[in-house]
């Protein structure tokens, strides 16, 4: 795959119309903006929704002062002109109350990403979006691989990348590290994936 750093599909506000209508015309349609390539995201099945939905109610336990924000476009990449959509955000509560579709991820203390099944989703979910998210400089980076059955922890963003991937298999407790300080007990997780 060829990345365009030198000139972008398109300027990033002219991206953010052509968003806000794909969102109009067709309910559901999600566009990002990675690389200067524009991406549409697969919209998520039941399954996604439940563990999605399993951990809000764990930060919910842990970080009451915290929310999990579901689908939040956030301003992305070293110099924020691209335009992501992670599954969820842990964020303070209202941290982007009057931002508008795309919010600054200066609060973000995690993106998290759960697999889709469509054929991009090793491009987008291990490749571009732990670059996107290390240069913004989310401190952490939680992948929920459906197809792999693993769960990836990215930590310690140096501006390009995360310097610390920690990988275990369904079944097996994992800990966000800090600013999260949370530990996931993953063994139901077995039960959403195909």
């Amino acid at each position: 795959m060829t990345v365009m750093t030198d000139r972008p599909h398109m300027l990033t506000e002219d991206f953010e119309a052509v968003a806000r209508i794909a969102a109009r015309a067709r309910e559901g349609t999600r566009l990002e903006f990675i690389d200067g390539v524009i991406r549409s995201k697969a919209m998520p099945d039941g399954d996604h929704q439940t563990i999605i939905e399993w951990l809000t109610r764990i930060c919910m336990q842990y970080r009451p002062e915290l929310w999990l924000h579901g689908g939040q476009g956030i301003k992305a990449e070293a110099y924020r002109g691209g335009r992501a959509i992670p599954d969820a955000v842990l964020a303070p509560s209202k941290a982007f109350a009057g931002q508008g579709d795309w919010v600054d991820p200066d609060p973000i203390l995690m993106a998290v990403e759960v697999t889709s099944w469509d054929s991009d989703t090793h491009r987008r979910d291990h490749v571009e979006k732990p670059r996107a998210h290390a240069e913004t400089g989310i401190p952490v980076y939680l992948l929920i691989d459906r197809a792999k059955c693993e769960i990836s922890v990215y930590s310690q963003p140096n501006g390009r990348r995360y310097e610390s991937t920690h990988i275990v298999a369904y079944g097996k407790d994992v800990e966000l590290p800090e600013p999260v300080g949370i530990t996931l007990q993953t063994e139901v997780l077995k039960d959403w994936v195909r």
